[in-house]
């Protein structure tokens, strides 16, 4: 291990230099001139090293330093170990600051660092997308000046960092901005999308109020006639009419309460995997045969289904699904109306479809169809009993299948609703075969 410089190494250098001078003036004399040109050739000797020194740190560049005796050789080593270390230093700065990068561009937040006067020096990804930022572009811009909002200026210059801000941009993003301490003098700013969260509680409160809604209706109905019958004495046909009113009050409650616990229900399964064969074609025999009772021969019904035609999925929600179009294709269209039912094995996929040649739906109601307690015809939906969840339990049984509704319709023409479920979730012929047999 190389000894550290000191100056009692340097004197050593010296008189080394020197006592060639003295021998040699032992023998011929001029001591004084003698020791003169050893001092200057030992200083030659270290403007020599000094060249070698700049010119390995300047020009050279390289990570192995010049060869060095004497007093150089631990000043060349030392200025080499301490490039070593700042070189490692560096990398492991370079590390924790890519680790820190990455870590911060995983985040489901947007991040920007700035100065306690506003200037941006750092920003996520997530940042750039959220907030319309640009990096490296927008390196020291005051984010005051990149997000003009009064709400968030006020925020900023109040200082008051112990609430979230609820913000919402001009792009109707609803966002939620928490501001704290990142170091002296350092900023952390972080946004969170909420826009999703807001929309699900205005869904809530929007459900619960159609809910409330639905059923206080046939509620009233029923108190209605309940009061007229302890008040009142109600004989013969207006007897038999108010109990046929407050049975078809009940019974709607009783389905729109079912269809509740339905979509619940759906909602809440699961994603099911390939563990469970559904015989799809004696499903739809028994949904013929419901079909056929609840037309009361009012409809042209024709099923064309492909007998083989199994898939892997869960029965209660498919059977949802699958009778919900074919109900609602009843009860919304008139007597007379062509209804044509379709199971089929497409390169796509195993296709369901219902096809009629009723009044059809305008445009700007498709869009809204599969949401809950909407309905196109109000009047209508309430003399046949449809709660506007018929669609809404279809989207989610489908959701759950790896598959979604498609909807399309011609006024005055034809509107059919289908749906393609995956290859994937096509049970083989043999397999269906073996599973009849037991």
């Amino acid at each position: 291990m190389l000894e550290r410089l000191s100056w009692k190494r340097l004197l050593l250098e010296l008189l080394l230099a020197c006592l060639p001078a003295l021998a040699i003036s032992l023998l011929i004399g001029y001591l004084p001139w003698l020791l003169l040109l050893s001092v200057l050739a030992l200083l030659g000797w270290h403007f020599a090293n000094i060249l070698r020194l700049s010119h390995w740190l300047w020009i050279d560049r390289s990570m192995t330093p010049p060869g060095g005796r004497g007093s150089w050789e631990p000043l060349f080593y030392g200025i080499y170990q301490m490039q070593a270390r700042n070189r490692r230093r560096r990398r492991e700065l370079g590390h924790l600051i890519k680790r820190f990068r990455s870590g911060a561009e995983s985040l489901p937040d947007a991040l920007v660092l700035t100065t306690e006067e506003g200037s941006i020096f750092w920003c996520n990804g997530l940042a750039q997308q959220m907030l319309g930022l640009r990096w490296p572009e927008d390196n020291g811009q005051n984010i005051l000046n990149l997000l003009r909002y009064p709400e968030f200026t006020r925020y900023l210059r109040q200082r008051e960092f112990t609430r979230p801000l609820m913000l919402v941009l001009n792009s109707q993003r609803h966002l939620e901005f928490r501001v704290m301490s990142y170091s002296e003098g350092q900023w952390l700013l972080v946004a969170r999308d909420v826009t999703q969260m807001h929309q699900l509680e205005g869904a809530r409160r929007n459900f619960f109020a159609n809910v409330s809604h639905e059923l206080r209706t046939p509620l009233t109905v029923l108190g209605g006639y309940l009061e007229m019958m302890e008040t009142s004495e109600m004989e013969g046909v207006r007897r038999q009419k108010a109990l046929q009113t407050m049975q078809d009050q009940a019974r709607r409650m009783d389905g729109l309460v079912k269809q509740l616990l339905t979509l619940a229900r759906i909602e809440a399964a699961p994603m099911r995997g390939r563990d469970e064969q559904v015989d799809i074609p004696a499903m739809l025999r028994r949904l013929e045969d419901e079909a056929a009772t609840l037309s009361q021969g009012h409809h042209l019904l024709q099923f064309s289904t492909d007998p083989h035609l199994w898939v892997y999925g869960n029965e209660e929600q498919l059977h949802s699904a699958f009778s919900n179009l074919v109900y609602n294709a009843i009860n919304h269209t008139p007597d007379g109306t062509q209804i044509d039912i379709a199971w089929l094995n497409t390169p796509k996929g195993a296709e369901f479809r219902v096809r009629d040649n009723g009044p059809g739906i305008a445009a700007e109601h498709i869009s809204r169809l599969t949401e809950r307690f909407y309905r196109v015809d109000k009047a209508r939906s309430r003399q046949t009993g449809g709660s506007g969840l018929g669609l809404a339990i279809v989207k989610h049984a489908l959701s759950h299948h790896h598959s979604r509704l498609e909807i399309r319709s011609q006024p005055g023409d034809e509107t059919c609703f289908s749906f393609v479920l995956p290859p994937e979730l096509i049970v083989s012929v043999e397999s269906s075969q073996n599973a009849l047999l037991h």
